[in-house]
């Protein structure tokens, strides 16, 4: 294998926007799930799969470079989480869409539409912030942002769980609905993973 002592221009900056875009994607096959006919919901996942097969091969192609590239823009290590990170989102949202439909869970609490209402926002702030790190300026506002998002995330989450638990389902269907939310937090976690690689590359290159 070949190594590059410079890598190619620009890539990785593309390649860390790509994932993102890709991010915001996902977000919304997740938003459309909430308020599709349970007939659609195997479409919108097969999509969702779609979806996390290009956030894989985002993710290879970035590995691929970092592997091939004997200078980078910033740390090895923090290009490997922060790449980690993106791909770790899209896995546990697509992970939320195939369960919905493997469990064949008639209806979904109200309630997941606040937990989805946060990773939206948060994948449309990740893919505002990764063009940013060609420059490093403005990113600030958005850790601080993603983490108060993942603290609004957990708030959500807890009110979940009371109401799984309040009595008002039954023990397999509350088993099933958790799966679920479990997997939409870790979502929101990984979205937090995200902004502190970020902050971490910024406050080295500062």
């Amino acid at each position: 294998m070949r190594i590059r002592l410079t890598p190619r221009q620009n890539s990785f900056y593309g390649m860390f926007a790509t994932s993102g875009r890709n991010l915001m994607e996902g977000a919304g096959l997740l938003k459309e799930l909430l308020g599709a006919d349970h007939s659609d919901r195997k479409e919108i996942a097969e999509r969702m799969r779609k979806c996390e097969h290009a956030g894989d091969e985002a993710t290879h192609a970035i590995m691929r470079e970092l592997n091939e590239t004997f200078v980078t823009p910033f740390d090895r290590e923090d290009i490997y989480r922060l790449a980690s990170s993106l791909d770790d989102v899209m896995d546990y949202m697509e992970a939320a869409v195939d369960l919905v439909v493997l469990y064949n869970i008639a209806e979904l609490p109200p309630e997941i539409a606040d937990q989805v209402d946060v990773l939206e926002r948060a994948a449309e702030l990740t893919a505002e912030a990764m063009p940013r790190l060609r420059s490093m300026k403005d990113l600030s506002e958005f850790w601080i942002e993603l983490n108060r998002l993942e603290n609004q995330a957990d708030q959500v989450y807890r009110r979940i769980l009371a109401k799984l638990f309040s009595g008002e389902y039954d023990a397999l269907t509350v088993l099933k609905l958790k799966e679920v939310v479990d997997q939409l937090e870790a979502a929101a976690d990984a979205f937090e993973h995200v902004a502190n690689t970020v902050e971490t590359i910024a406050v080295k290159e500062s």
